[in-house]
């Protein structure tokens, strides 16, 4: 028995607070923000009268208001099962490539909450990439990863960009990597794709790497999968379906492909098997 009165701890916009027990949502919007127009909590809108328990986590949002740098990091989480930002802010992942895949990879871990993306091309930005590639028209010319970094900055300034603009080889990609925890491959190129793989695996036995294979056309998207191929290594696509005459690469399946990479990239920091339901 806790006595007269129970309380409870809530975190609200990622700031403690003790409230009683069986307070509601709307008490606690009422105490912290009461022009919250969005409720919600742990990762689901609520209404006013769901009841809270010990240890929830509530969002206030008022709509169209920018919020301070202090809660900025939350409501850009607001939505995420309760944890994960937790443990992904610390971590560091590096992309090798950043054109199709490896663009849509880096937006969707930075929305995440990725805290340090290590990213790693040496080309610029041309117009016949825009088809598929998460770049604009005024970024034409300029290197992909200078560009790449100011948006991600731009979706998410909690994030820390390391922007190599270089030629990824066996001499480098040791070097660039060092920190990442978590490696994913998204060259256009087999042979790249081999060097790269076998260069860091051998580096870094015990740390995995997500590449990609199997994205062009616009054949079914179901047939875009995560496979399992190695000890470490994990293949996201259909595994045969290359850019070739007749068969270009478009942004919808390429698009799969590279969110297959980044639920891969997450499900490991998470202690998951990107393959299966296993941890």
């Amino acid at each position: 028995m806790c006595g007269s009165w129970c309380f409870m701890q809530i975190k609200v916009n990622e700031r403690s607070y003790t409230f009683e027990e069986n307070t509601a949502a709307g008490a606690v919007r009422a105490r912290i923000k009461p022009n919250a127009d969005l409720l919600i909590v742990n990762g689901f809108p609520a209404s006013a009268e769901t009841l809270l328990n010990n240890d929830d986590r509530v969002i206030l949002i008022r709509r169209g208001e920018v919020p301070d740098a202090d809660e900025l990091d939350a409501l850009l989480t607001a939505r995420h099962t309760p944890g994960v930002h937790e443990s992904v802010k610390g971590s560091t992942i590096g992309i090798a490539g950043v054109g199709g895949l490896g663009s849509a990879i880096a937006i969707a871990l930075a929305r995440t909450g990725i805290g340090h993306m290590i990213i790693a091309d040496f080309d610029i930005v041309e117009p016949s990439n825009l088809n598929r590639q998460q770049f604009f028209i005024d970024q034409i010319g300029l290197p992909k990863v200078y560009a790449l970094r100011d948006t991600l900055v731009r979706i998410n300034p909690n994030v820390r960009v390391t922007a190599c603009h270089l030629r990824l080889t066996p001499a480098n990609i040791a070097e660039i990597f060092g920190h990442a925890q978590v490696l994913a491959e998204a060259f256009d190129q087999a042979q790249q794709k081999v060097m790269l793989i076998e260069t860091f695996a051998a580096r870094f036995p015990d740390r995995p790497i997500v590449t990609g294979s199997g994205m062009a056309g616009y054949g079914p998207a179901n047939t875009v999968l995560t496979q399992q191929v190695a000890n470490n290594l994990y293949l996201c696509g259909d595994g045969c379906t290359a850019a070739a005459p007749g068969t270009g690469l478009m942004a919808p399946r390429v698009g799969v492909a590279a969110h297959h990479q980044a639920n891969a990239v997450l499900r490991l920091l998470l202690g998951y098997n990107p393959a299966t339901e296993e941890k």
